[in-house]
């Protein structure tokens, strides 16, 4: 840390308060939303597997309600994961997870504060107080111990405003991936799922949203398959119709020097948090599966889990974990169709409900490539194609550049903090 910079004992300026004791009893299907530690995670509040209270237990927890600023840490199991509460987050919190609560006169900003505990040095301390074996744990005396940086309150907030930019960002790739998401995935279920095109045709009406050249390909009747009804000429199928299941895995005399290893941990929701190259001979044995472009990777632990995603211009050698089910399109106009019909709702429902193993629920990857769907024509599979595979393209774009800049900002991040790197340095780096 540059010498010119005080430092204080976070006890002094702030009180690390623990959530509210709900009871087991408390737990709910739905209702107010309560933020467990699990969903503290990267720096933001993750929404899913929360749990829920009625509206008599959250008055009796009225005074943890999340606001706008609040700074919230992981204080067991995931201990130093941490998140700062955005306008709109309005949320109870469960025991354990904490808050710190700053004093009125506070010479630590809020913001710079979020990112200071984000510091890897940092965070390593939090981790290395965490007491427990089977559990760690973090005490509010414990963290009230550990000194931070105070640079002047101007540069805290310099700082703090040029990283929350990244993250601003970073964050509205994301928004936007999820919004071409949704719009794919529409597309898919009103083709291929309610068959809006042939049903608005049966009723002599023009269907909604495609050009005449389009609509021609359609027909305008149903009739019985394996699936029951299905638009005339179609017929009930599997992606194994239109896919090719693990079709490209390294050997132990076929493989290249160094691998790019992607495992079920760093894989949800058609986001790939990290890469991790290794040495062939010194990666983990399940690196096996080959992966291209237009393959889509399904997760067969835990599916439930929802660690799935399209694969777009893969780096050299990318290589999956055998914990996936890896689905290469037998021809390109497939691409898009096997991708949404592999990861809708429902094909994750199916997959999670009939996977068994106790500790460890999985399904074989066959079992994803089993999965039941219709098989259009060729000239429908085409036309789609056209219209999806750009977003899902769009989708992988964005990911791209949501990693540059996460990268850039964890570059950028210890030498603000430590003072190495002072503002208009910073800010003269290209983004």
């Amino acid at each position: 840390m540059t010498s010119d910079w005080s430092t204080a004992e976070i006890g002094s300026f702030a009180k690390l308060r623990s959530g509210y004791s709900f009871k087991s009893a408390d737990w709910k299907g739905e209702g107010t939303p309560v933020i467990k530690i699990s969903n503290v995670k990267a720096g933001r509040i993750v929404v899913d597997g929360c749990g829920f209270v009625d509206e008599a237990v959250a008055a009796c927890a009225k005074d943890w309600y999340t606001k706008p600023g609040d700074v919230l840490i992981a204080m067991t199991g995931y201990v130093g994961e941490v998140a700062l509460v955005q306008l709109g987050e309005r949320y109870l919190i469960n025991q354990r997870v904490g808050r710190f609560e700053f004093v009125s006169d506070s010479p630590v900003d809020g913001a710079f504060f979020f990112y200071v505990l984000q510091e890897p040095e940092f965070r390593q301390r939090i981790e290395g107080l965490a007491r427990g074996s089977a559990q760690p744990n973090l005490s509010s005396a414990d963290a009230h111990k550990l000194k931070v940086p105070v640079p002047p309150l101007v540069v805290q907030q310099g700082i703090a405003s040029t990283l929350a930019s990244l993250d601003d960002r970073i964050a509205l790739l994301r928004e936007t991936n999820a919004t071409l998401e949704a719009i794919a995935q529409a597309l898919f279920k009103s083709w291929f799922v309610d068959f809006d095109p042939v049903r608005a045709k049966q009723q002599g009406l023009a269907p909604a949203g495609v050009d005449d050249s389009t609509a021609a390909l359609f027909p305008d009747r149903f009739e019985e398959s394996a699936l029951g009804l299905v638009p005339k000429g179609w017929r009930g199928g599997t992606l194994d119709d239109l896919a090719d299941l693990n079709s490209q895995s390294w050997s132990g005399r076929h493989h290249p020097e160094r691998v790019r290893y992607l495992d079920l941990a760093n894989v949800k929701d058609n986001e790939v948090a990290t890469v991790t190259e290794f040495a062939f001979d010194e990666a983990p044995s399940r690196a096996r599966r080959v992966l291209r472009s237009g393959d889509t990777i399904v997760g067969t632990v835990r599916p439930g889990n929802r660690s799935f995603a399209f694969i777009h211009e893969p780096v050299p050698d990318l290589t999956a974990s055998t914990g996936f089910a890896v689905l290469s399109p037998t021809v390109v106009d497939n691409t898009a169709f096997v991708y949404l019909a592999a990861t809708q709702d429902a094909s994750i429902d199916h997959l999670s409900h009939i996977a068994d193993g106790g500790a460890y629920p999985a399904v074989r990857p066959d079992v994803v490539s089993a999965l039941a769907c219709v098989v259009p024509s060729a000239e429908i599979l085409r036309a789609f194609n056209a219209v999806a595979c750009p977003l899902l393209v769009k989708v992988s774009a964005n990911q791209r550049q949501a990693q540059t800049l996460a990268t850039l900002r964890d570059t950028l991040l210890p030498r603000l903090i430590s003072g190495q790197l002072r503002l208009p340095d910073a800010e003269a780096l290209p983004v």
